[in-house]
């Protein structure tokens, strides 16, 4: 994963350095307070958290929400909330002065400064004790567990869920699929079909010829956007972040891959029959969005489960439009993306003694049991929400306001169908999104290169990503030929930089997970 430094991450990094030997030295200092809350019958676990805050105005100290919660795991929380415009400053702050609460969030476990603290020894391994939990077994994706592995090949946090099934993929306007008499595409030949005629043959029925069949974009310098997913199409790689396979045992940068020619010559061809918007290499995800979204394209990348804000905007142009007129592609040349399962991490500091760190381990896995879980999720019953024939009926603006999904930042159970379903969806297309989820998980493939260290490559791989894309970029405008990819990658399977950069990510990749794929 590529980190971008700032100055004020570099100068976080060096205090750091200076720091973490009084952190370590103090790992023993908090006993007093650790082994008075130890015992399982001492009374309440007194535990310090910092977390991101999202929304205004933090919970305060007696808010309702907050106290169930308390009851529930048997614990007192004092929670330093800090917006997240500026939680990653404060964070590194936080790890320099080496008094660090007893349950942080992790907002990004690849940066240099957590990646220096956990070397320094300023965290708990909580690899030996996850075992003893189930909800942190069951609740969290075996994925994320993997990807969420320092370069010893241990966890130093517990992963903050997020689904890892559904990520966003090809959706198409089965509506126009239907009104063409085409079937769903699941190769790219035959997707090429099928773009091909959503272009020339009135898809939409309207007597015009204003259909474009991708609403497609680019993120210069380095991010290909729409098209990442097809060239993933033909290289069978996960490649949103650092774009690298797995391949017979060794790391692969996908640029030197025979399939990314052939996805650049799928797409130079795209363009040239007028298959892509012309200004697609200028168009913005909001662009592009408004292109789907206005009933101009019949393609678009996204999760099934945010299909309900196109579908709000889709239905004023045509109100004859159902939810089950968004069709999420299986996969496509057997193909599709796994998500990482995970979005940061809670981690617990060495100066929080043993029988401690085992006790907050406990009230985090006690908090994703479904009831203590429902408490932030509903709020209080009579005033957060009602129960009519024995479904609740949660009031949002309340909820909000008393601050339940702030607590999401803290402990979160991730329901595996979120990316795919919505509560508010009608039962047809939560049907038919599920039971492609459900297919899709056969063969969905993650993002390995996720949290894998290079030091060349975090000086250098920014700088051949950007080469990479702009002449990708200028062969599918037909500037550029394609002998000149040709002449890119003879080049750059003899680069030594690009040599070291593989076998460090190859040797990341070994000591975290033994070789094995994180499927």
């Amino acid at each position: 994963m590529k980190v971008r430094k700032s100055k004020k991450t570099v100068l976080g990094s060096m205090v750091l350095m200076l720091a973490l030997s009084s952190v370590v030295a103090a790992c023993g200092n908090k006993n007093d307070a650790g082994s008075s809350a130890a015992g399982g019958n001492e009374g309440p676990l007194e535990v310090s958290v910092m977390t991101i805050l999202l929304t205004p105005s933090p919970a305060a100290d007696d808010n309702k929400i907050k106290q169930a919660i308390e009851k529930a795991t048997n614990s007192k929380m004092k929670i330093q909330w800090v917006s997240g415009n500026n939680y990653t400053d404060k964070l590194n702050v936080t790890l320099a002065s080496g008094d660090i609460p007893d349950l942080v969030t992790i907002n990004d476990p690849f940066t240099s400064v957590f990646r220096n603290a956990v070397t320094q020894g300023a965290f708990w391994d909580l690899t030996p004790y996850i075992k003893d939990y189930p909800n942190l077994n069951t609740k969290i994706s075996q994925t994320a567990w993997e990807l969420t592995k320092m370069q010893d090949g241990k966890n130093y946090g517990i992963p903050r869920p997020r689904p890892a099934e559904a990520d966003s993929f090809f959706i198409i306007r089965k509506d126009w699929l239907d009104n063409l008499g085409l079937k769903v595409p699941t190769t790219t030949d035959e997707l090429y079909d099928v773009m091909k005629a959503f272009a020339e043959k009135d898809p939409d029925k309207n007597g015009k010829n204003d259909t474009t069949p991708m609403a497609a974009y680019m993120t210069p310098p380095a991010d290909m956007g729409t098209l990442a997913m097809i060239e993933n199409s033909f290289t069978g790689a996960n490649v949103k972040n650092d774009k690298w396979k797995l391949v017979d045992g060794k790391i692969v940068n996908t640029a030197l891959l025979p399939e990314t020619r052939k996805s650049i010559e799928y797409l130079a061809k795209m363009y040239k029959d007028k298959l892509l918007p012309e200004d697609f290499a200028s168009l913005k995800l909001s662009q592009a969005s408004d292109l789907f979204n206005g009933g101009k394209a019949g393609i678009i990348m996204d999760k099934a489960g945010t299909m309900n804000d196109h579908y709000e905007q889709m239905k004023k142009i045509n109100p004859d439009m159902k939810p089950t007129d968004f069709y999420p592609l299986t996969n496509m040349n057997g193909y599709n993306p796994k998500g990482p399962g995970f979005s940061g991490m809670i981690s617990i500091p060495k100066s929080v003694p043993e029988a401690k760190m085992k006790r907050i381990l406990k009230m985090v896995d006690t908090w994703m049991n479904d009831d203590v879980f429902a408490i932030q999720q509903y709020g209080i019953e009579g005033v957060d929400h009602t129960v009519k024939d024995g479904q609740k009926i949660i009031n949002t603006e309340q909820l909000a306001k008393d601050n339940g999904p702030d607590f999401n930042q803290i402990v979160y159970v991730a329901d595996p169908y979120a990316s795919s379903t919505k509560v508010y969806f009608p039962k047809e297309a939560n049907d038919l999104f599920m039971k492609i989820q459900d297919e899709r998980a056969k063969t969905s493939v993650a993002d390995i290169s996720i949290g894998l260290y290079s030091p060349t490559a975090q000086k250098l791989l920014p700088e051949f990503e950007k080469k990479v894309q702009d002449l990708k970029t200028k062969i599918i405008l037909g500037r550029e030929p394609i002998t000149a990819w040709d002449d890119f990658v003879a080049k750059a399977k003899t680069d030594a930089d690009l040599t070291k950069m593989s076998q460090e990510m190859t040797d990341a990749y070994q000591k975290r997970s033994g070789g094995a794929a994180a499927k």
